[in-house]
């Protein structure tokens, strides 16, 4: 076995691979089987290179000093010029002025060398050439005396065979050419180091959610809530005085009949999604300036969709096959967002630096998990983000509701739906309606310009939304609320309110962020800020600093109240809305104070209340 030539944490120089510079480099290992050192760059770039592309620095001091002395035989032939006749005095002074320029340029080499610049050896065994015994004898020329990169020779006795492809590949390059190409391995260099700085920056350093506790905390929690509140709605007294409710056996939550209808659901989505109807639009510009294309067909898949379900009842089908399977519904669509979240995430890891998301870069594998790695994952020009955001969740939710209400008509022998759920239903379709009529409007919102697709968003899109805002319709099923006329006309003018504050707020805002100069928009009046972007102090934003959450709170409010008031859990989506809106209006506060600086500060000044006028 070898001996052994460099200790652990000796400074020598290393050979960068595939090039013949090198750097100062320190040892950091040795494989005995592989015979290879693992060394470290100043960098911090850590690589494992051969004993032969090793050097130490004293060799290196030893080829400064004898390269830096010219030979005997070169001395004769300067001091040979220097004394024949006919060479003028004058040419003897230029040839003093020559040397000493020469002496600068080995100090400034010596001092480069110190400096750990890349040192370049070329090895031969041969007699220059004429250009190059001018070169090296005492005259340099103008190409020389501008070259700042340390050049050493190294004489070396090889085979006749390596020599001449040493020679053929360093040492008969034009100088100029040596110059160009060290340049250019320079600016690589540069550029490498920056992107390496750019990635180092790019990190999530800020954690929401309690960090990587509270993120492994929600993955659990979330689908647990979701069984929680199913399993209360179906008791006789969903009251927290009965907590926990029975819980029924594990057996009874899975059926594969239920799996392949969510996994079929999904797909059929994906189809009317995949139409090539409705306009295509681009995005906001990401961090690189590329703007993404979207389809904007999310009312036409609604459109589908109903006329799907009409034919489903045209035929018979029982359709309140979901109330009876509710709970087997959301544990099969819960397994398939843990599936689609587990998938995103290894996609993610082959995914460039510039497509991860700002929120999900963190480096550590539960919290990027849960908030979403990359930020917009796309098979082809399918983007699976924009597809679970508004189509599997949302149209779902409206189905559910429906069904609920032919339940409700069954179970309890009605030939017409109550009251109480038809405020329920025709609230919650209006909004469902509007948001795939205003689609285009998602693609300012920060779950897509600045959220990861991970569990968060996947578990939210395709559990959370249709199995818990449908918590209405499924607890009046079991538990019927006689609601009178006239106090169903105040709610029902309630949840106009709440939706013209919602609808105007999310108009105004996605108007003015397409195109600020519109003459429609020349009534708003803003703070003009440093990326460019204006921040509106006039109109609904001039009101409060997030008018389109109070309009959420609002409808939420209205959603709730056909329940009437025996119980709490019927507004759990209002507490759930309020606490779900106060931690996005934080994170949105954060997010523009570091984004506006200085106008952020003035806009909050202008306008101090958040959601509510006068409290909050």
């Amino acid at each position: 076995m070898p001996n052994r030539r460099f200790a652990d944490g000796e400074v020598v120089m290393g050979r960068w691979p595939g090039s013949v510079l090198y750097y100062e480099v320190q040892v950091t290992s040795y494989d005995d089987v592989s015979h290879l050192y693992t060394v470290k760059y100043k960098d911090g770039t850590e690589l494992a290179l051969k004993e032969s592309d090793i050097r130490s620095q004293s060799s290196f001091k030893h080829r400064k000093s004898q390269s830096s002395s010219s030979s005997p035989s070169r001395r004769s032939s300067s001091r040979s010029r220097s004394r024949s006749p006919g060479r003028p005095a004058k040419g003897r002074r230029r040839s003093s002025s020559q040397s000493r320029e020469h002496k600068d340029d080995k100090k400034k080499t010596i001092q480069e060398t110190n400096l750990a610049l890349p040192v370049l050896f070329f090895s031969f065994n041969q007699k220059p050439s004429e250009n190059n015994t001018r070169r090296y004898n005492g005259e340099p020329d103008s190409t020389e005396r501008n070259d700042t990169s340390s050049v050493i020779l190294e004489q070396k006795l090889k085979p006749d065979l390596e020599v001449e492809r040493v020679l053929e590949q360093y040492s008969l390059r034009p100088r100029k050419e040596e110059k160009k190409k060290e340049e250019i391995y320079s600016e690589k260099k540069i550029f490498e180091t920056i992107k390496t700085i750019e990635k180092a920056s790019s990190k999530t350093k800020e954690l929401e959610f309690g960090g990587r506790i509270g993120a492994f905390t929600l993955i659990f929690f979330l689908p647990a809530t979701v069984i929680y509140l199913l399993l209360m709605c179906k008791q006789d007294d969903p009251s927290l005085m009965n907590f926990p409710p029975p819980l029924p056996a594990l057996e009874s939550l899975w059926e594969p009949r239920v799996f392949g209808v969510v996994v079929l659901w999904f797909f059929l989505q994906a189809l009317f999604y995949l139409l090539p109807i409705g306009k295509v639009v681009e995005g906001l510009p990401l961090s690189n300036g590329r703007k993404l294309q979207y389809r904007i067909n999310g009312f036409y898949a609604f459109v589908l969709t109903a006329a799907a379900i009409g034919t489903l009842l045209y035929f018979q089908f029982e359709l309140h096959y979901l109330y009876d399977h509710f709970m087997q519904f959301a544990v099969s669509a819960a397994a398939f967002s843990v599936g689609l979240s587990i998938f995103l995430y290894i996609r993610s890891l082959k995914a460039p630096e510039e497509e991860l998301a700002p929120g999900g870069n963190s480096g550590y594998f539960v919290y990027d998990f849960f908030t979403g790695h990359e930020l917009n994952p796309r098979i082809g020009s399918f983007d699976l983000k924009y597809f679970c955001e508004l189509r599997p969740g949302l149209i779902g939710w409206v189905v559910i509701n429906l069904a609920m209400l032919l339940a409700e008509m069954k179970i309890h022998n009605q030939s017409m739906p109550s009251l109480s759920m038809v405020l329920v239903n025709s609230f919650q379709l209006l909004y469902v309606v509007d948001a795939l009529w205003n689609e285009e409007a998602v693609l300012t919102t920060m779950d897509i310009t600045h959220d990861g697709f991970g569990f968060m968003l996947a578990f939210g899109d395709l559990v959370w939304v249709p199995f818990v805002y449908s918590l209405q319709a499924f607890y009046l099923v079991g538990h019927p609320t006689a609601v009178s006329w006239p106090v169903a006309a105040a709610i029902t003018i309630l949840n106009c309110i709440g939706y013209y504050i919602f609808r105007s707020a999310n108009s105004q805002k996605n108007n003015f962020r397409r195109n600020p100069s519109d003459p429609k928009l020349a009534y708003l009046k803003f703070i003009p800020t440093a990326t460019g972007k204006g921040l509106l102090v006039t109109g609904w934003w001039g009101f409060v600093r997030h008018p389109n959450y109070l309009g959420d709170i609002i409808m939420a409010l209205a959603w709730s109240l056909p329940c009437g008031f025996n119980h709490i859990l019927p507004y759990f989506y209002v507490i759930y809305f309020i606490c779900l809106l106060v931690h996005r209006e934080a994170r949105d506060e954060h997010h523009c104070k570091q984004k506006y600086g200085l106008a952020w500060e003035r806009y909050c000044q202008r306008v101090p209340y958040r959601i509510f006028p006068y409290i909050y």
